[in-house]
């Protein structure tokens, strides 16, 4: 069973980040490894403001605030990065080619020991078990935005991941604070994301057919059924690149024109707005 020490995350972005200083916080030695100098540069800031912000509300103390900011390493090289890594999280762009190469990387630089798992909420690891001589260390675990205060975590078994894999996320799981619930099988979407992709498809066509305006709908989720944020809120929060991108690669598989993402979401993506990270998507944001 790997004993879990050393976490490298693959991606700087706003959940690669999060991921990354929620294992720093639970006392793990992290890596955080991004191509791009400015993203990691970005990343630091926002971890140091994060722990500041902390301290100032009292949710945690100075000295564990700088500890946990001294665990987590910034790294623009992947093999150093990737050196001693027990569990490795890739958190990068949502296209396959981009994923297979990362991967491609992590076969040839982590130790074979390492449990390697991807956070992807749409491409399940069983695209990318070829790549590995033991794809039973492969699987997804798939957090929430925002990863640092989100409780939930899918731990998403494919048919090459290993019984001591699943037991060893388990434990990862629980030790950084959060709850995880176990998909047996890999579909699309998994668990939470099926269900939400159900609303939205329901709230684009009371959109789409001039039913309701998008802050109706929002408001109608709310204030009707209680939700803490509406659909198209919810998408501006997790980016509505991650919504199209993976719309468009279910109907470039399937082909079926009911898997097509609607006009006003792929002319949102073309333009650059996409929610919360780029200040502008259904709302706009300062």
């Amino acid at each position: 069973m790997v004993e879990i020490k050393k976490v490298f995350i693959a991606g700087a972005g706003v959940m690669g980040r999060q991921i990354a200083l929620n294992a720093a916080v639970a006392g793990y030695q992290v890596s955080l490894y991004d191509a791009f100098a400015n993203m990691l540069e970005e990343a630091q800031t926002w971890a140091t403001g994060f722990l500041d912000k902390s301290v100032q509300k009292e949710k945690t103390t100075r000295e564990e605030a700088d500890k946990a900011l001294a665990r987590l390493v910034y790294e623009e090289g992947i093999e150093t990065a990737l050196a001693g890594a027990d569990l490795v999280i890739e958190a990068i762009i949502e296209k396959e080619d981009i994923k297979r190469d990362f991967f491609v990387q992590v076969k040839a630089f982590a130790p074979a020991h390492a449990i390697v798992a991807s956070n992807s909420s749409f491409m399940p690891s069983s695209m990318f078990a070829d790549i590995f001589d033991d794809p039973s260390r492969l699987a997804n675990l798939h957090y929430f935005n925002p990863a640092m205060l989100m409780k939930l975590v899918e731990i998403v078994r494919g048919p090459h991941t290993g019984e001591q894999t699943v037991e060893a996320l388990k434990r990862f799981v629980d030790s950084i604070g959060k709850i995880y619930i176990l998909v047996n099988k890999e579909i699309d979407g998994f668990v939470v994301n099926r269900l939400l992709r159900a609303l939205q498809n329901e709230a684009f066509f009371l959109f789409q057919e001039g039913i309701a305006d998008f802050k109706d709908i929002d408001l109608g989720a709310e204030k009707g059924l209680n939700h803490p944020m509406g659909p198209f809120r919810l998408l501006d929060l997790a980016g509505l690149d991650i919504s199209y991108l993976s719309r468009q690669a279910k109907y470039e598989k399937t082909g079926n024109p009911a898997d097509k993402p609607p006009d006003f979401l792929r002319e949102k993506y073309e333009k650059g707005e996409l929610g919360r990270k780029t200040g502008k998507g259904w709302y706009e944001y300062k």
